[in-house]
């Protein structure tokens, strides 16, 4: 077991129960939370910086994504439904799609995808996976009125009503977001046999990041 002082407090973490290094998680910015907490995530959080951001635990950040890959590697990826209206999440969760093979929605989520048959839009679904709780409410109120299980991405912050599986991670970062659907997107594909237990995507983090152009479009 390892103590590092990370400058926001003492860590003790076993680096080798962790994913990938305790020093990616931090540089990516995975367990910076906001300066608010609802109680039900009080249960992820660490600490509270001087500066008043309170920080999530990265081990059972570490521990949530490998028990969601376990679950959504249990469903057919064609009835698997990821979202992000938040900008930042949107190329993450193309990508992760795209590995994993699950149908993305990004931006606004169109009402009645999952309640009304006689749309062209409508989606039977097994399974959703959100980015935010609070900014995608949409399709997480939709998926409840379905009897659709929802996994997400929720920070200090986050209402967690209709959620069934919480993974407690920075869903506002950019770094943090893409690090999470890779991570997430290795697993799932590792749970499912795909690639071998120690096996890697064959694209980077970077390639799960939203870009910002000169312009000031994100993609």
């Amino acid at each position: 077991m390892e103590i590092r002082d990370t400058g926001e407090g003492t860590a003790t973490v076993k680096e080798e129960e962790l994913l990938i290094p305790l020093e990616m998680y931090l540089a990516a910015g995975v367990r910076i939370g906001t300066r608010m907490k609802s109680k039900p995530m009080e249960r992820f959080i660490y600490s509270v910086r001087p500066d008043g951001l309170y920080l999530l635990d990265v081990k059972k950040t570490d521990e949530r994504i490998r028990t969601a890959a376990k679950f959504i590697a249990q469903y057919d990826p064609h009835r698997v439904v990821a979202v992000s209206a938040r900008q930042y999440g949107q190329r993450p969760v193309k990508k992760f799609c795209a590995i994993v093979g699950c149908i993305p929605i990004v931006g606004r989520f169109p009402p009645g995808t999952f309640t009304n048959p006689s749309l062209s839009r409508y989606i039977e679904a097994d399974l959703l996976i959100v980015t935010d709780p609070r900014m995608d409410a949409q399709a997480v109120e939709e998926a409840s009125r379905a009897g659709i299980p929802v996994v997400a991405l929720c920070d200090t912050d986050s209402p967690l009503q209709f959620i069934d599986l919480v993974i407690p991670v920075n869903n506002k970062g950019r770094r943090s977001l893409a690090l999470v659907y890779w991570l997430l997107a290795r697993q799932v594909l590792r749970e499912r046999g795909d690639l071998p237990p120690d096996g890697d995507l064959p694209v980077s983090i970077d390639d799960f990041e939203a870009r910002v152009l000169p312009t000031g479009e994100i993609v």
